[in-house]
C-alpha cells in the first residue's frame, strides 16, 4: 500500500456544484494526496440520499477508497450510532478494512465531558494510539488540530488537522481539507485506520458547517 512511504497524507473533499449552490446533500467524495499534491487514491461514500438528509452526522456509511486505476484498496464501515454524551455506551465506532475483507483496525470514540477523544485499535481490538481534539472545533479563523498521542496521552506523535480555507470556502460550502501527520514507520495498516478516523472527525465535527445559514 502506498502509505508505507508517507508521513503526511492530504485529504481534500470534492464539493458537487449542486450541493455548493443549493445546499443539497450529495454523497461525499474525497481525493487523497501525497505531500506534493499528487492524487494517490480517491474515496466515495456509498449510501442513500435519504440517509444523508434524515440522519446527517448520525448516518451509517461505507466509504470505498480506490487507487487511480479504480482498484478498491481500503473500505471504511461505520454503523448508525447515537452521538449524545448522555449515552456513552453508544458512542461512535468504525471499522477499517485493508484490503477490503481484511480488518486493519478500528476507531472508537471515548466518552469525555469536555474533549473529543478516540482510540485507534489494531485488527485484534488492542489499543494502539489515542486521538485528542480541542475543546472548540469551530476553526473559524485557523486550523483545528486533533493530536495523535501515545496511549499514555502524554507523548504527541502526530496530528489530524482540519485546514482553514478562508471565509468564502467555509461559509458558502462545507468542503473539507485535512492533513494527517504520522511517523513514517507507523504500521501501514494503522495509517489506513487514521484515514478512517479523519473521515469520522469530518462527519462528527464539520459536516454541518452550512447549518444556520
Amino acid at each position: 500500500i502506498f502509505f508505507k512511504q508517507l508521513d503526511q497524507i492530504i485529504i481534500h473533499q470534492q464539493v458537487e456544484l449542486l450541493e455548493a449552490i443549493l445546499g443539497t446533500e450529495t454523497c461525499s467524495r474525497y481525493e487523497i494526496k501525497n505531500p506534493l499534491g499528487q492524487r494517490v487514491y480517491f474515496a466515495v461514500e456509498e449510501n442513500g440520499c435519504f440517509d444523508r438528509r434524515l440522519c446527517s452526522p448520525l448516518r451509517a456509511f461505507t466509504i470505498s477508497i480506490a487507487d487511480n486505476a479504480g482498484r478498491e484498496v481500503i473500505r471504511v464501515l461505520r454503523p448508525l450510532r447515537c452521538t449524545s454524551c448522555c449515552f456513552p455506551c453508544f458512542l461512535q465506532e468504525l471499522e477499517v478494512q485493508s484490503p477490503p475483507g481484511t480488518i486493519a483496525g478500528y476507531v472508537v470514540q471515548n466518552w469525555d465531558p469536555f474533549l473529543p477523544k478516540f482510540t485507534i485499535q489494531n485488527e485484534s481490538k488492542e489499543d494502539v494510539l489515542k486521538i485528542i481534539g480541542p475543546y472548540a472545533t469551530c476553526g473559524c479563523f485557523g486550523d483545528v488540530d486533533f493530536e495523535v498521542k501515545a496511549l499514555d496521552e502524554m507523548t504527541t506523535i502526530g496530528k489530524i488537522s482540519k485546514y482553514w480555507s478562508g471565509f468564502v470556502n467555509n461559509v458558502f460550502t462545507n468542503t473539507a481539507n485535512f492533513g494527517i501527520q504520522v511517523p513514517v514507520d507507523l504500521d501501514v495498516r494503522i495509517k489506513a485506520v487514521m484515514i478512517g478516523a479523519c473521515f469520522l472527525i469530518d462527519l462528527m465535527f464539520f459536516e454541518n458547517s452550512l447549518d444556520g445559514l
